[in-house]
């Protein structure tokens, strides 16, 4: 049976939250993130005197008439973001364990329901090859969010994916306005880097999610076992392997893959970009309300 999380008591937990990005994003007028700028809310913030050539419709008079001089009032001024968000689609996504490509997904619909549900723009860029598919183009609203999110559920995992040249070479990159963020397994032999380095180059904010299953965290495998890579395209693909699996290679594996994650946690603080890695059978709750409040991003 297909595993599926998202349906209307998922999103209903989701309505208390928001996104919390930088201050000093641009993006579009008419959101409700509020900027160091100051624009044409009807929020005050401050004064400040007049200058030449400034709108004398927002002098304020009574200041004039205690100092004797001309003061302007300041608004606050709120952005509507972008939120572009790259869903790795490789078979080893999902291969591996079916909950592991629904729970990615689960994670790019809630990160899309939060842009949608606080007046901000969500594109879903889907990782297949070395391209980046958006069959959504830039959802406006929760109606359309819906629709899109229908079909997102429909996603196949297959082949390989090279997610520097993806982001990179993807037409909707967008340039300091929004949130951008990579779901991944990270499982790739192609410079990821390449395309953090390059998103931070566009001022854009950067969140990483690498999702794992229990398997691929902990494996439970013992004796003589086929070890067959989930993007090979056939089993004489030099990746793969016949070994007999120890406890000296499990506490081997183990700790590779602690050295991994702790690799892209410590790559991530030199470039400021937020980074969490999850388990797909963590509750999705936890990883929503836990980890990504924990990181900032909620709030």
């Amino acid at each position: 049976m297909k595993v599926s999380y998202l349906n209307d008591a998922f999103f209903s937990r989701l309505e208390t939250l928001a996104l919390n990005l930088k201050a000093n994003l641009s993006g579009f007028f008419g959101g409700k993130h509020l900027v160091r700028t100051h624009g044409q809310t009807v929020e005050f913030s401050d004064y400040r005197e007049y200058m030449m050539g400034d709108d004398i419709r927002r002098i304020d008079w009574n200041l004039y008439s205690r100092f004797e001089k001309y003061f302007l009032k300041l608004f606050t001024d709120e952005r509507q973001m972008h939120v572009r968000i790259f869903l790795d689609c490789s078979a080893s996504m999902s291969r591996a364990s079916e909950q592991k490509g629904a729970y990615a997904i689960a994670t790019a619909a809630a990160i899309g329901f939060l842009a949608v549900h606080n007046m901000d723009k969500v594109s879903y860029q889907l990782i297949r090859g070395n391209k980046a598919e958006n069959p959504f183009g830039t959802i406006v609203g929760k109606n359309a969010f819906f629709r899109a999110i229908g079909e997102l559920e429909n996603v196949e995992f297959d082949g390989e994916c090279s997610i520097s040249e993806a982001v990179t070479g993807s037409a909707d990159r967008g340039s300091n306005d929004g949130l951008t963020v990579i779901i991944t397994d990270f499982f790739t032999d192609n410079d990821w880097k390449k395309a953090v380095d390059y998103l931070c180059y566009k001022k854009r904010q950067v969140l990483l999610i690498q999702v794992l299953s229990p398997e691929e965290k902990d494996p439970s495998y013992s004796g003589r076992v086929n070890l067959i890579d989930a993007e090979s395209g056939s089993l004489e693909d030099g990746r793969n392997m016949r070994m007999r699996i120890t406890k000296s290679r499990l506490l081997a594996y183990q700790e590779a893959m602690r050295d991994m994650t702790e690799g892209i946690r410590e790559f991530s603080v030199s470039r400021g970009v937020e980074f969490i890695s999850v388990s797909c059978d963590q509750p999705i709750e936890k990883m929503l309300f836990g980890e990504l409040l924990k990181v900032g991003i909620m709030g």
